[in-house]
């Protein structure tokens, strides 16, 4: 049985971690190194660093940023934001990224997953997708959930897995930072759908949320922000929840 990750998921904006709710309403949650460094000694698996505005504002995702999480952290990152190119990722690994998240470039330009599983392996390509249901169905939207598509989040799935994602974080804007639960039938079906690890994202509000996302959405990961950035709940705590839960964790 493979061990499921607990991930905290820090939002970047001029270099400061922030959190909303929906998308909006920013507020800040403290300096992204430290944050970083005391994740990793309370036992998060890998973090996440999204510099959010990087897209909107057509900026490179900040790799100085990543050169300072490199020495302060031993567990696996991944960073997003602003990535549209072999070139970008190139220099976010050397700078010791272990993973790269894409979304709107990759809704633009689909080829760019293919490129860059194939130049630096599958395992370093993390598809995002942000998705609202609308009528019943679930679509994609780019650029921070400000650009819907008439993308169908099933659909753009699967295609990611062909075209050589190693993962897909998928976040249901409807559940982000309401702190209601995670959208388990959805997570569900997408984990029944791909063979690549699903990360759950979106809607962690308690240490229940986490068992049934795990349980009933069937998700291999769960990244939360603001539980965590304001110790609503604390990792090891969760941890040994989600172990008497039956849960398979590293502890």
């Amino acid at each position: 049985m493979l061990t499921k990750r607990i991930i905290p998921c820090l939002d970047i904006k001029n270099g400061r971690t922030v959190k909303g709710v929906n998308f909006v309403n920013l507020r800040d949650a403290g300096d992204p190194v430290e944050l970083a460094k005391q994740y990793a000694e309370v036992g998060a698996d890998e973090l996440v660093f999204l510099d959010i505005s990087a897209t909107l504002e057509g900026r490179k995702t900040m790799r100085e940023m990543v050169l300072k999480v490199a020495e302060q952290v031993n567990i696996p990152f991944t960073v997003g934001g602003g990535i549209s190119s072999v070139e970008d990722v190139d220099v976010l690994l050397k700078c010791g990224a272990d993973k790269i998240s894409i979304n709107s470039s990759a809704i633009k330009r689909p080829e760019l997953i293919n490129e860059l599983s194939q130049k630096f392996g599958s395992q370093c390509v993390v598809v995002a997708i942000d998705a609202k249901q609308i009528d019943g169905n679930w679509f994609v939207h780019l650029a921070g959930g400000t650009i819907p598509t008439d993308l169908d989040l099933f659909e753009w799935s699967k295609e990611v897995e062909q075209r050589g994602a190693g993962e897909i974080l998928f976040t249901s804007m409807d559940h982000d930072g309401t702190k209601a639960g995670f959208a388990n039938e959805a997570l569900a079906k997408l984990s029944d759908l791909v063979n690549i690890p699903i990360i759950a994202s979106g809607g962690a509000g308690s240490v229940e949320h986490f068992v049934d996302t795990f349980k009933e959405g069937k998700s291999d990961a769960a990244l939360a922000a603001s539980v965590f950035h304001f110790g609503e709940i604390p990792i090891p705590e969760l941890k040994r929840e989600l172990k008497n839960n039956n849960i398979e964790v590293r502890l």
